[in-house]
C-alpha cells in the first residue's frame, strides 16, 4: 500500500489545523507554512483536540506522532514531501498564486491537493507548470475525525494523481470518494449549501430561532443522515416496496411552493445581529474551544457505535474506522526486535487520556482492565496470534481475571505495563501483568489472566499450533527463572 512519508501544509488554520493533526497522528512528518503570527498557537491547539479525540476514538496501536516543523517560505516547507495540501482563504487569485509557488518548488513526483470548498480545480491549476498533479482534496471538519475526502480532478489533472491520492488516503483513515465530473461546490457543500438556504430564511421570517432549527436537525434526521445518508434513508421510508415507492408517493411535493431554494435571502446587518444574538445564547458561555471538544465526544461515540453495527462487521464511517485499525495493529502488532526475557516484558506505553478518568481525575476501572488487555493483546502478538491468526480460527481467550487496585493512576500520567508468564501449556497461559507510573516506578495496578487457546468456530480449547507454542515456551523458559511476582495466587478479599 501506497503511504506518504513527508507531508506539507500551507495554511494552518480550522482545515489546514485539522490536515495537520491528521498527518501527525497518522505518523507523518509535517512540515508547515503559514504567516499568521499566532499559527503556532492555533495549530498546537488543534492538535491537543486531536490528541484527545483519538485517545477515545481507538485502543489501537498509533505510530509515533510524526515531527511538526513550521518553516519561513513555502519552499521550505513543500521542497521534499510527497503531499502537499494547500488550505488558504477561498480567493481565486491568492490559491492560483500560492499553488504556483508549490508547484515551482515541490519535487516532480509530489501530490498537490487543495481544500478549497468551491473552487473548480482547472480555474486553479490554470497557469501551472505541472497541472497534472493538481486536485481538489475537499476535506470536512474536523479533519482530524471526519474520514471524508472529495477527490475532484481538472481538465489537466491525470488519472494516474486521481488514483494515487485516492490511494493514498487509506492509510491515514480517510475515504476519498473521487467526484466524476467538475462543479462549483462539489457534491457535499451543494447539499449544505441548499439546506444553509432555507435555513436563512426560517430564521430571517421568524419561523424559528437557531437553536430550533438546530434541535429540528439534530433530534431527528441527522441521525439518520449520520449512518445512512439521504437515498438509503428514503429506501426505507418507501417500505417494503422502496425506492420506487417512496418517489412516486413523494414525488408530487417537489412542485409545491414550499422552499425558498430559488430565493437569496438578504443577510443584511439586522438578520446578521439576529443570528449573532441567537448563536451567542445557544452556545450558552462555551468557548469555541469548549464547543470542539463536545463536537469530537460526540463523533467519537457515533463513530464507535457504527465500527460495532452490522453484526460487528462495522457499518459506514464505523467500518472506516474499524478497518483503519485493523492496519494499525497490523502495523504495530509484530515488533521485530528480540524480547529480553530476563525480566517481565515491557509492553504497552501510554498516558492516561482525558477519555479514561472520572470526575476526579483518577482512571476509571474499566480502563485498568482495557489496558490489561491490551497487554495481553501485546503478548499475543508477539506470539503470532495476529488479527490475521484470530480470522483464521483461532485465538487465545481471557477466561479468568483478578485485578488489584495499589495506587491511582490519573489525568495526563504517563504509565506502562508488563507481562509475566507465570506458567504455560499446549492450552494455557497464566499471565501477570503489572501497571506502573513511569515516572516514579510505583506500582499502580496488577492483573492476574488466565488465557485458553480455542477454536472459534467449534467453541472450546484446543491445542495452540507448534508456531506459537514455540514462541510461547521460549519467553515462558525465561520467565521461569524470575521470582514469583508479589500478589500472584491471591483471591479477593485476602488479607496481605
Amino acid at each position: 500500500m501506497t503511504r506518504i512519508n513527508r507531508a506539507a501544509c500551507v495554511g494552518g488554520g480550522v482545515i489546514g489545523g485539522g490536515w495537520i493533526a491528521r498527518f501527525l497522528l497518522a505518523g507523518i512528518d509535517v512540515k508547515v507554512f503559514d504567516p499568521h503570527p499566532e499559527s503556532q498557537r492555533i495549530v498546537g491547539e488543534v492538535l491537543a483536540n486531536a490528541e484527545k479525540a483519538y485517545a477515545m476514538l481507538t485502543g489501537a496501536p498509533l505510530p509515533p506522532r510524526g515531527k511538526l516543523a513550521f518553516t519561513t517560505t513555502i519552499e521550505a516547507a513543500v521542497a521534499d514531501a510527497d503531499w502537499i495540501q494547500e488550505s488558504v482563504p477561498e480567493r481565486l487569485d491568492l490559491k492560483r498564486g500560492v499553488l504556483n509557488q508549490i508547484d515551482a518548488a515541490a519535487r516532480p513526483d509530489a501530490l498537490i491537493g487543495s481544500s478549497t470548498s468551491g473552487l473548480l480545480p482547472t480555474e486553479l491549476q490554470r497557469d501551472m507548470r505541472h497541472p497534472e498533479r493538481l486536485f481538489v482534496a475537499h476535506p470536512y471538519n474536523p479533519v482530524y475525525l471526519l474520514p471524508l475526502v472529495e477527490i475532484v480532478g481538472g481538465e489537466k489533472t491525470s488519472a494516474a494523481t486521481i488514483k494515487a491520492a485516492m490511494d493514498r488516503l487509506v492509510p491515514i483513515g480517510m475515504k476519498g470518494v473521487h467526484i466524476a465530473k467538475e462543479i462549483e461546490a462539489f457534491v457535499g457543500d451543494r447539499l449544505l449549501e441548499a439546506l444553509w438556504r432555507e435555513a436563512l430564511w426560517l430564521i430571517h421570517d421568524d419561523i424559528c430561532t437557531v437553536e430550533t432549527l438546530d434541535d429540528v436537525i439534530r433530534y431527528s434526521f441527522g441521525l439518520r443522515w449520520a449512518q445512512m445518508g439521504l437515498f438509503q434513508t428514503y429506501r426505507i421510508a418507501g417500505g417494503e416496496a422502496g425506492m420506487r415507492h417512496f418517489l412516486a408517493q413523494f414525488g408530487p411535493c417537489l412542485a409545491w411552493p414550499w422552499t425558498k431554494l430559488t430565493d437569496v435571502v438578504d443577510l443584511d446587518d439586522a438578520l446578521v445581529e439576529k443570528i449573532g444574538q441567537q448563536s451567542d445564547e445557544q452556545a450558552d458561555g462555551r468557548s469555541i474551544r469548549e464547543l470542539e471538544r463536545i463536537r469530537d465526544e460526540n463523533l467519537v461515540g457515533i463513530l464507535q457505535t457504527l465500527k460495532g453495527s452490522d453484526g460487528g462487521k462495522g457499518w459506514g464511517a464505523g467500518k472506516l474506522l474499524k478497518d483503519f485499525e485493523a492496519t494499525l495493529w497490523a502495523d504495530g502488532g509484530n515488533p521485530e526486535t528480540p524480547r529480553d526475557t530476563s525480566q517481565p516484558l515491557r509492553l504497552i506505553e501510554t498516558k492516561v487520556s482525558p477519555a479514561w478518568v472520572d470526575y476526579n481525575g483518577h482512571m476509571t476501572e474499566h480502563r485498568y482492565l482495557q489496558v490489561f488487555g491490551d497487554t495481553s493483546d501485546a503478548l499475543l502478538r508477539l506470539i503470532g496470534v495476529d488479527l490475521a491468526y484470530v480470522e483464521a480460527g483461532h485465538s487465545y481467550y481471557t477466561v479468568e481475571t483478578h485485578i488489584r487496585h495499589l495506587g491511582e493512576a490519573k489525568l495526563g500520567q504517563a504509565i506502562h505495563s508488563t507481562c509475566q508468564i507465570l506458567s504455560a501449556d499446549e492450552k494455557r497461559l497464566q499471565l501477570f501483568h503489572a501497571l506502573y507510573d513511569t515516572e516514579t516506578g510505583e506500582t499502580i495496578a496488577t492483573a492476574e489472566q488466565m488465557l485458553l487457546h480455542v477454536d472459534s468456530k467449534q467453541g472450546k480449547a484446543v491445542t495452540a499450533p507448534a508456531e506459537v507454542l514455540v514462541k510461547v515456551n521460549a519467553i515462558a523458559a525465561g520467565h521461569a527463572k524470575l521470582a514469583i511476582p508479589e500478589g500472584a495466587g491471591r483471591h479477593v478479599g485476602q488479607k496481605r
